[in-house]
């Protein structure tokens, strides 16, 4: 007898699920063009780095600039609760582990210095540097525009879960279409996994959607809540309302990958899949301009009753030049991310990040074994 069904269980892919189909062109890698533009402003680099408070802080936005990406600082972390946040963030690397997130929890205890948000966007653009800042939701209309006035080019509205249409107890909540006119400049919204809600989100007219739930390195929300969806599937599902929006409104809303990625191989599948950029964290936590001291730990990581994050050692493994452009001695594709997406867009005949989104994408389980006898230790 056949038992009724509850719900359909829908299968959803990870980047080590998948393959990248080469292509029937060839194209010299020297000669892609992986530029990135969202509402007139354009970067040499696809890549945002994350607003993890162990990432990015006014000195390493500078030099990530300098290397053609957008470093995004966070607005609620240390940087704007402490005058002297090299301290703090000492203070949480010299932790032990058992200790770490009750240290975590009580530096993120101090209160928000309005003041200090203006004082820490200035000194990024007073190098001269693009500046992105993140904000919760809850916080946005207080503190958003005070990095406007102080010069932030790009505002992140971000929340681990993000949705047009959000019931709580205020009287008035956050209400994108509303808080649009109230900016001019760049507004980037996050995260979802769902085709209808980027959509949703595409529809109040937000310039770019963040995509991911729970797969970072230092994110344990999929543990805590089992809220998730594997990156690849949420990717092409996000751009699916991404092309839909297109085609509705003439307004092409960037889709930006955030989580989960490692390797050069994992960057190219999420541009595969249909990212117009990708936001990284851990990979730059490892570098020396980082100041997280080899260590890195998510936004959520010291949330006061349930942290849906773990501080993780990461070690210090080279310059930012290194990880990004190589060169590299590594041969686990850990470093030199740029080049691997300039390699693969060559393999695939991809002239630009566009064109990667045309490639076929193939389920290969085996994709990392298959052949590795002696690279998985078997002999």
């Amino acid at each position: 007898m056949a038992v009724p069904q509850f719900k359909e269980i829908r299968k959803a892919y990870g980047f080590d699920d998948v393959a990248i189909s080469p292509g029937v062109v060839t194209i010299n890698p020297d000669q892609v063009n992986r530029e990135f533009s969202i509402n007139g402003m354009t970067m040499p680099m696809p890549v945002l780095a994350s607003a993890m408070d162990a990432i990015v802080s006014p000195s390493f936005a500078v030099e990530f600039d300098k290397r053609g990406g957008l470093a995004v600082m966070n607005l609620e972390g240390v940087q704007t609760r402490y005058d002297d946040p090299a301290e703090v963030l000492d203070r949480i690397s010299s932790a032990s582990n058992e200790d770490a997130t009750t240290v975590m929890q009580d530096a993120y205890a101090a209160p928000i210095k309005e003041n200090l948000v203006g004082d820490r966007v200035r000194e990024i653009k007073s190098k001269g540097a693009k500046c992105a800042v993140s904000i919760t939701p809850a916080n946005t209309k207080r503190l958003a525009p005070l990095a406007e006035e102080a010069g932030a080019d790009v505002i992140v509205v971000q929340s681990t879960v993000t949705t047009a249409r959000h019931y709580s107890k205020s009287a008035r909540g956050l209400v994108f279409s509303e808080f649009l006119e109230t900016v001019s400049v760049p507004v980037i919204v996050g995260n979802c996994v769902a085709y209808d809600v980027a959509l949703e989100l595409m529809e109040t007219g937000i310039d770019g959607v963040l995509v991911g739930v729970g797969p970072g390195a230092a994110c344990t929300t999929r543990e805590v809540t089992g809220v998730g969806v594997p990156q690849v599937t949420a990717t092409m599902d996000c751009a699916a309302a991404r092309e839909e929006h297109f085609r509705g409104t003439g307004k092409y809303v960037p889709i930006i990958t955030d989580g989960g990625i490692r390797t050069g191989g994992d960057l190219c599948k999420a541009f595969a899949s249909g990212a117009d950029a990708v936001m990284i964290g851990t990979p730059l936590a490892q570098s020396e301009e980082a100041p997280g001291n080899g260590f890195n730990w998510g936004m959520a990581s010291p949330h006061a009753s349930l942290p849906r994050g773990v501080r993780v050692s990461v070690g210090v493994k080279g310059s930012l030049d290194k990880i990004l452009f190589g060169p590299t001695s590594k041969t686990d594709g850990t470093q030199n991310l740029i080049g691997a997406l300039e390699i693969c867009m060559g393999m695939v005949g991809a002239a630009d990040i566009k064109g990667m989104h045309k490639t076929d994408i193939i389920l290969a389980p085996s994709i990392k074994t298959e052949g590795k006898y002696f690279q998985l230790g078997l002999n």
